[in-house]
């Protein structure tokens, strides 16, 4: 795994920490890797901006603060317009489609949309939005293993909902390897998706 620059952002309440957290425990823990987060929002809990960055890489990393990501995934309006224009050239935008709209002057990414809180309603719970976005980021970016990524996100949820949440990933990371194939594009994972 080379360096990777990832920000994580959308509106307090939404889990963007937690989304966060589970890419870094994956690539750290389980993929044996190196992963540094912080995080940042604004004094409102609920509803205000919120954002984290995880840096990933198979050596120590130096320096724990996100310059250009890499990886972008936004899950609201405002997040986006904030934090769009940081986005390295040629990096990947992962937007949850029904809370962004696209501006004209979005910058030169590989965009990947999904209906993440559409796709957590029909699981019945809304909240595991966060989870879906972190399974469809495991199928596009292919910067950790599916494995590797559900082992962390059944490690950092509550036992009384850690199967309701693997039903979450499973569902992000299959619209995204579909979302892959309907593009022409794969990662390793995504075309061999098997629930470990």
């Amino acid at each position: 795994m080379r360096l990777s620059e990832v920000r994580v952002a959308g509106f307090g309440g939404q889990g963007v920490i937690l989304c966060a957290s589970v890419i870094g425990k994956a690539a750290a823990i389980h993929d044996g890797g190196f992963a540094t987060m912080t995080q940042s929002f604004g004094p409102e809990a609920r509803g205000g901006a919120c954002s984290a960055q995880v840096i990933l890489s198979d050596q120590p990393v130096l320096y724990p603060y996100v310059t250009n990501p890499d990886v972008l995934v936004v899950m609201s309006q405002e997040a986006y317009t904030r934090f769009a224009p940081e986005l390295r050239p040629g990096g990947m935008l992962l937007v949850e489609q029904d809370l962004v709209r696209l501006s004209d002057s979005s910058p030169a990414a590989r965009v990947f949309s999904v209906p993440a809180t559409r796709l957590a309603e029909e699981l019945g719970k809304k909240m595991v939005l966060n989870v879906v976005m972190v399974g469809f980021f495991g199928a596009v970016t292919g910067l950790i293993s599916a494995g590797s990524l559900r082992k962390a996100v059944a490690d950092s949820v509550p036992p009384a909902f850690r199967d309701l949440n693997l039903r979450a990933f499973d569902k992000g990371f299959e619209y995204g390897a579909s979302s892959l194939h309907s593009r022409g594009e794969t990662t390793v994972d995504a075309e061999r998706f098997v629930k470990t």
